[in-house]
């Protein structure tokens, strides 16, 4: 597709700018979290979002409303839906599954989109109406009318592992799943020995509600046993649950918190690291000041230690180092940042010259 392609932090930023007259269709792999984060979004604004399910609508009366007999003119109105906003307050209306809905709804939709009504009710002023869509050969969709496309804003939605992790962190998913991501981006949102787009059918892949799922079956269980195994491969699949229980049995990453405060201790352990887990550990660092608030106590070590590491990075592995100033320079974790910028000018600084020593 020839879309733009957008992340998490910058589908925000695009539906901070986007007018709300204008329709908004949100392109991705099912399981990446539209939804929630669409709520989340709007919710902090303070707007209800409605999300309906147009999938699972058999007739436009879902959406319309019910006929009824207005007594006084002898004509047929239509009963609101439940979900229609009767308060006059503005709503952000989320139509998801656009493209598996019955044609006959998207007729109804096609009104909507254009003139915020329906059946002659309008929507209050200042509602967004945004829809979701899948793309893909594995997927049994609905051809959608050119006229209807042109009504939307198409944004193909690709969000990071690295925006995973940290919601992952900031929503306290079990620490197993959260380092086995970490160390493998790729089993996140699907089995990598499968081809992009395959059509598994009934066979259970991993994604990222999948991950979810495991980390509310294992949390506060030490012996992932063999029926923990079962559980676990029904969420996200054998072969992922394979490579997870495996993952779990072998030598845990420095975390973020650890090396933030015992930095010295764990050199010669970080020595013996390879790029891809020194990546894990930079990620662990970023996350954990994105999320926690350090204690005046440690804030001195803190700052000590980021230094240090940094530079044993860019005297020791320079393509972490990369990877450490790529982060600082992204927008994922901007609290992290705002402490590094606050309280380690010095290293601030450092990033910013060893960035314009690599371009």
């Amino acid at each position: 597709m020839a879309n733009i392609n957008v992340n998490t932090t910058e589908l925000k930023s695009l539906l901070g700018i986007f007018p709300a007259d204008q329709n908004i269709m949100l392109v991705g792999k099912h399981g990446i979290g539209k939804s929630e984060i669409l709520s989340e979004y709007f919710t902090a604004k303070g707007m209800k979002v409605v999300a309906l399910f147009l999938g699972q609508m058999s007739d436009p009366g879902d959406l319309i409303g019910l006929p009824t007999k207005n007594e006084k003119t002898g004509k047929t109105d239509f009963m609101p839906p439940y979900w229609f906003p009767l308060d006059g307050k503005p709503i952000v209306l989320f139509l998801d599954e656009l493209n598996r809905a019955r044609p006959e709804i998207l007729q109804t939709i096609m009104d909507l989109a254009l003139n915020r009504k329906l059946a002659g009710r309008s929507l209050p002023e200042g509602s967004r109406i945004i829809s979701a869509v899948n793309a893909g050969d594995q997927y049994q969709l609905t051809d959608l009318d050119p006229a209807l496309v042109s009504r939307f804003n198409i944004v193909n939605f690709r969000p990071t592992v690295q925006e995973w992790l940290l919601w992952a962190k900031q929503n306290d998913l079990d620490e197993r799943v959260i380092s086995f991501i970490e160390q493998h981006h790729i089993w996140l949102d699907r089995d990598p020995e499968s081809k992009e787009g395959e059509d598994t059918g009934l066979d259970k892949t991993p994604d990222r509600r999948a991950w979810k799922r495991v980390s509310d079956i294992i949390k506060g269980a030490t012996n992932l046993d063999a029926l923990y195994t079962r559980a676990i491969s029904s969420a996200v699949g054998p072969k992922a649950a394979a490579a997870f229980l495996q993952s779990t049995g072998k030598k845990k990453i420095v975390s973020g918190r650890s090396l933030l405060l015992k930095f010295p201790d764990l050199k010669e352990i970080l020595s013996g690291y390879e790029l891809h887990e020194l990546s894990a550990v930079n990620d662990g660092v970023f996350r954990y000041l994105e999320v926690e608030k350090p204690l005046d106590s440690e804030k001195k070590d803190m700052k000590k230690n980021i230094e240090a590491y940094f530079d044993f990075l860019v005297e020791k592995k320079k393509e972490a180092a990369a990877h450490f100033a790529n982060l600082y320079v992204q927008k994922t974790y901007p609290n992290a940042v705002a402490f590094m910028a606050r309280e380690c000018p010095v290293l601030a600084m450092s990033i910013i010259m060893y960035i314009k020593t690599i371009k």
